[in-house]
C-alpha cells in the first residue's frame, strides 16, 4: 500500500458546524497543523474542542468549509484513513468482560498494518501485571491508560488525544507526558485537547484558544506568555526608617536600571528576591474573559 501524500498534515478552512440549525457551534474557523507538531485545543468544557476533534476524526462530517487531514477532505475520506490516525477520547471505548490483552487484541485486528506489541504496550504504561485482568475490573487511570495504548497499537501517523490526563495520578500523568513526547520524537503529529493548561504549556508547539466555537488566539506557549509581559523579578525588603517589610518589582529585562533593588542590595536589606511570569491560564483568561473549568 503506497504511503498517504502530505501525512501529518491538518489544514482547516472557514469551518462552521452546527448541531441546531441557525446556531453554529464552531464559527469561520481556520488553521493549520504541520507534519510533526504537537498541537492544542485549550479551553473551557463546552468550547467546542471536543467536538472539532470528532470533526477531524470523521464521527460528525455535516460541516461547511475544508477539512483536510492527510491530504483528504475527511467528509469524503476513504476507508485508509483509519489506518493514519489513533484516537484516544476522554471516555474509553473498551470492552468490560475482555481482558487488557484480549481488548489490544481486538482493536488491533480492525487495522491492517503492521501492529506493536500488546505486552510492550501494557508494559510502557505499567499495566503488565494487568494484562490478564477483565478491563471491568480496572480503575479509571487504568482504563485511561488502556484506552491511549490502544490508539497506538497499529502505529498511526497521527494521534488524536483528548484530556490524556484526566484521571491519573501525578506519577502516572508525568509518565503519559513523557510517552506523548517520545510519539512527537518518532515524527508523530499529535492533537491535545484539554484545559488543562499546565499540560499544554508542557508539551504542546503550539496551542488554540478556544472559547464559544471561535479561536482567539493562537500561537505557541511562550510568545503567548511574553506577549502577556514576560518574567518579573518579585523582592521583598526592610523599610530603613520604619523596619517595615515592603514589596518592589522589576521587568527582568531591567533589573540594570532599578536603582531602588541595587540599593537595596548594597544596604544588605533584601529580605527575598524571586522570578514570576505570567501562567498560559494567566494568559487565557485576559484574552478571552473566561476562567477555565
Amino acid at each position: 500500500m503506497k504511503p498517504m501524500k502530505n501525512q501529518g498534515h491538518i489544514h482547516i478552512e472557514e469551518l462552521f458546524f452546527s448541531y441546531v440549525p441557525r446556531q453554529p457551534l464552531i464559527r469561520d474557523m481556520s488553521f493549520h497543523v504541520s507534519p510533526g507538531e504537537i498541537f492544542g485545543f485549550l479551553g473551557p468544557s463546552g468550547a467546542g474542542k471536543s467536538t472539532l476533534q470528532k470533526i477531524l476524526t470523521g464521527v460528525l462530517n455535516q460541516y461547511t468549509g475544508s477539512v483536510l487531514v492527510n491530504g483528504q477532505e475527511v467528509k469524503s475520506r476513504k476507508a485508509h484513513f483509519y489506518e493514519e490516525i489513533g484516537v484516544d477520547f476522554e471516555f474509553p471505548s473498551l470492552y468490560g468482560k475482555f481482558t487488557a490483552l484480549e481488548n489490544l487484541d481486538f482493536f488491533g485486528s480492525l487495522y491492517q498494518k503492521e501492529l506493536l506489541s500488546a505486552n510492550d504496550l501494557l508494559e510502557m504504561v505499567g499495566l503488565q501485571h494487568d494484562a490478564h485482568r477483565r478491563v471491568s475490573d480496572f480503575s479509571k487511570g487504568m482504563k485511561s491508560r488502556l484506552n491511549f495504548i490502544k490508539a497506538l497499537i497499529h502505529q498511526p501517523q497521527m494521534l488524536f488525544l483528548d484530556e490524556p490526563t484526566s484521571g491519573l495520578d501525578p506519577s502516572n500523568a508525568r509518565q503519559m507526558k513523557n510517552i506523548i513526547l517520545e510519539q512527537k520524537k518518532q515524527g508523530k503529529t499529535i492533537i491535545l485537547t484539554t484545559h488543562n493548561m499546565h499540560d499544554a504549556a508542557e508539551v504542546c508547539d503550539r496551542v488554540a484558544f478556544i472559547v464559544d466555537g471561535q479561536i482567539r488566539a493562537l500561537d505557541t506557549p511562550y510568545r503567548l506568555i511574553m506577549k502577556k509581559g514576560g518574567q518579573q523579578v518579585m523582592y521583598r525588603y526592610l523599610e530603613k526608617e520604619q523596619e517595615q517589610e515592603q514589596v518592589g518589582s522589576t521587568p527582568l529585562n531591567q533589573l540594570s536600571q532599578d536603582l531602588l533593588l541595587q540599593q537595596l542590595m548594597a544596604d544588605n536589606r533584601i529580605l527575598s528576591i524571586h522570578s514570576s511570569e505570567p501562567t498560559l491560564e494567566d494568559v487565557f483568561i485576559d484574552v478571552t474573559g473566561r476562567a477555565l473549568q
